[in-house]
């Protein structure tokens, strides 16, 4: 099976799960995340970032019960592990730091705080709450920080139970564009 219709499957089969937030899955959070990057006009490789960034919620059954429990599931994580094999960093490090970005501006953008929806604060406390100014420090100097900034921006305005996106099917032109070379079997 190809990386893409691996994807694809994690998708149509756990996707239509309930998100953290009361009425939205996380296929439509996925979608929305993607959808507002390319309305923003970002790369490929943002979009797809932004469309998998949740992706190690999927694979890890537990993920959601974790953070119930008051433990981080580090979907992050597990999402950089999977994702691995077929994108290069302009993919990965965004979702592997799209975390580390909440905990960021939460610690720099007084505004951002507020924006958090329930659910995002709750996982927010598990994940180490806000930075202090020397991690803020420590993680502007990670490559692709701006990215995974970008991507927690539209990750936490993409949880409306009303909002109009188009298919998954849309977004596979730029996961295809955003696999590496050897990957595309």
């Amino acid at each position: 099976m190809s990386p893409i219709d691996q994807i694809m499957e994690n998708f149509s089969e756990r996707a239509l799960t309930r998100f953290d937030e009361k009425n939205v899955t996380q296929l439509a959070h996925a979608l929305q995340c993607a959808h507002q990057a390319e309305q923003a006009g970002a790369s490929p490789a943002l979009i797809t970032a932004c469309l998998l960034h949740d992706i190690g919620h999927l694979i890890n059954p537990d993920a959601r019960d974790a953070i119930d429990r008051g433990e981080d599931a580090e979907h992050e994580v597990r999402a950089l592990r999977y994702l691995k094999p077929w994108f290069d960093d302009d993919v990965l490090q965004p979702v592997r730091w799209h975390v580390d970005a909440k905990r960021y501006l939460t610690a720099t953008d007084p505004a951002y705080f507020a924006m958090l929806s329930e659910g995002s604060v709750r996982s927010l406390e598990v994940q180490g709450g806000p930075f202090t100014p020397e991690e803020a420090a420590a993680f502007e100097a990670i490559p692709h920080h701006e990215d995974a900034v970008k991507l927690r921006r539209w990750d936490e305005g993409a949880k409306s139970p009303t909002a109009d996106t188009p298919s998954i099917e849309h977004f596979r032109r730029y996961v295809e564009a955003s696999l590496k070379p050897g990957a595309r079997a």
